[in-house]
């Protein structure tokens, strides 16, 4: 428990560790982002097959592109064994232990001169559904990100609310989304916050961010000629969640299995695809 983004973490409700993963782990990483991102182009419109998913849209701007691949794992191995990574398991072992399901695999992207790929401030508790499959949330998850390109507020670095993982879950309006709208200060003004402490996160290729389900955040638009991917993994206490594929059993790490477990998906048996997705 000294390990200093611990500390961190449990005050602020977020953290950085600095220099996780180096200059040609990166690259690697890099390259399976680009494979994705070219076969969701490919794909045309968003794609399902079992939990995993692309989302393709389109832009004003750049006509298709791809936001996000949720979990990628399954099909690309490079991808796999970096979920479940020995440092991964460091960095949040501290905080969860080392018997870890997980619920979140994503990989996003923010492509230079996107008309909208903002995400609104919000809490990642108010995705978890059913709420009973997740006990003891804001103690048993933690959520990671990995930089792959520079992280900055210009090219919509994420934006978190220091200190608002203390605030337990906060009633937005259900209907509000959360991807493609705006990060706008005036949404933590009307829960009574000061929009000036909000921090953008500095990150540089190969950190590793890592913040909390009731953690407030969102990111901003891309104003750079270059792109902004960060790849994401969500851990949580085994013994507190009835979803989510296993990463680490007593600290061994745990290959995705044949046939994917129930995480958000909820027609993953009746309705499992390949098909696309209006």
């Amino acid at each position: 428990m000294t390990e200093p983004w611990v500390a961190h973490y449990r005050e602020h409700g977020y953290a950085i560790v600095p220099g996780v993963f180096d200059a040609d782990e990166i690259a690697a990483i890099a390259a399976q982002f680009d494979l994705l991102y070219r076969q969701g182009l490919a794909h045309g419109r968003s794609y399902r097959d079992r939990n995993s998913f692309f989302a393709v849209t389109d832009d004003a701007a750049l006509g298709t592109i791809v936001r996000m691949v949720q979990w990628p794992s399954y099909f690309n191995a490079a991808l796999e064994r970096i979920r479940r990574d020995a440092r991964m398991l460091d960095i949040v072992a501290p905080l969860l232990g080392t018997d870890l399901k997980q619920i979140i695999n994503q990989l996003h992207w923010k492509p230079p001169g996107a008309a909208m790929t903002e995400f609104g401030f919000h809490q990642d508790s108010r995705s978890r559904r059913p709420r009973e499959a997740y006990r003891d949330f804001a103690a048993s998850y933690v959520q990671t990100g990995i930089a792959i390109d520079p992280h900055r507020a210009e090219n919509g670095a994420m934006t978190v609310y220091p200190g608002s993982h203390r605030l337990g879950e906060i009633p937005f309006d259900p209907n509000r989304r959360t991807m493609n709208v705006s990060l706008d200060g005036r949404d933590l003004e009307r829960l009574g916050l000061d929009p000036a402490k909000a921090v953008t996160l500095t990150l540089a290729p190969g950190d590793v961010a890592l913040w909390g389900g009731h953690t407030l955040h969102g990111s901003g638009a891309n104003s750079t000629a270059s792109d902004r991917r960060f790849y994401l993994n969500g851990y949580v206490i085994a013994e507190n969640c009835d979803r989510g594929e296993w990463a680490w059993r007593d600290a061994a790490p745990c290959p995705l299995p044949d046939e994917p477990s129930l995480v958000h998906y909820e027609a993953l048996h009746e309705a499992p695809g390949p098909m696309y997705v209006d």
